[in-house]
């Protein structure tokens, strides 16, 4: 696949690296463009553009960006019309342990609406940067899992390719409405992680009985 990565943060960094070890074709866009080109040169398959360049042949495209910067991000890119877009925001408050969004409402849902003429889906934003950077294999053969959400069916296929591709465990969690729920189980990781000190080496997964 073409996947454009918008940020060069740690989540960015992570993408980059495990979809170029993946094969995919990489392009790297940031506010600032050193800092995607620096980000580039590092991973063979990468290459850094301007933002209004990133989308133009992608097959979809990773908000890898706060949820605070994600409508300036957003309009930077030129037109958005029928592409995807993978949201992996938490609207988090400044000390990380709350969400500024919920019960009625998501940022995936705000995203969305930021963008009509695109298509959104939740994705990866219950996974650390730690976690996404050394890969998706744990302890005794378990398997990261990756939760996305989107009410497109084409979407919801290539997603899933991408999240697999990577080696994560693709789960399919409904339509984008369900946000509302992926992004709390983010915010749980989160005091797992940093809040009871269990760093960031940890991942929420589901299972079954079946």
């Amino acid at each position: 696949m073409r996947i454009a990565v918008i940020g060069t943060g740690n989540m960015g960094q992570g993408f980059v690296k495990q979809l170029t070890l993946a094969g995919h074709e990489v392009r790297v866009t940031a506010r600032d463009l050193t800092k995607a080109r620096a980000l580039a040169a590092q991973y063979p398959g990468a290459v850094a553009v301007e933002s209004g360049d990133a989308l133009q042949d992608s097959d979809i495209a990773i908000l890898a960006v706060g949820y605070n910067d994600a409508h300036s991000a957003l309009r930077s890119l030129g037109d958005l019309k029928g592409k995807v877009i993978i949201d992996i925001t938490n609207p988090l408050t400044a000390d990380y342990m709350g969400l500024t969004l919920g019960h009625n409402t998501s940022a995936g849902e705000e995203i969305a609406k930021m963008v009509p003429e695109a298509i959104v889906v939740k994705a990866f934003n219950t996974i650390f940067a730690q976690v996404l950077s050394e890969g998706a294999k744990f302890a005794q053969n378990a398997t990261v899992p990756a939760f996305y959400a989107t009410d497109s069916e084409s979407a919801k296929e290539s997603v899933r390719e991408l999240i697999e591709s990577i080696g994560f465990s693709p789960i399919y969690s409904g339509g984008l409405k369900n946000s509302r729920y992926l992004e709390p189980l983010g915010g749980l990781n989160i005091y797992f992680g940093y809040g009871a000190n269990k760093g960031t080496q940890i991942a929420p997964t589901w299972i079954s009985r079946i």
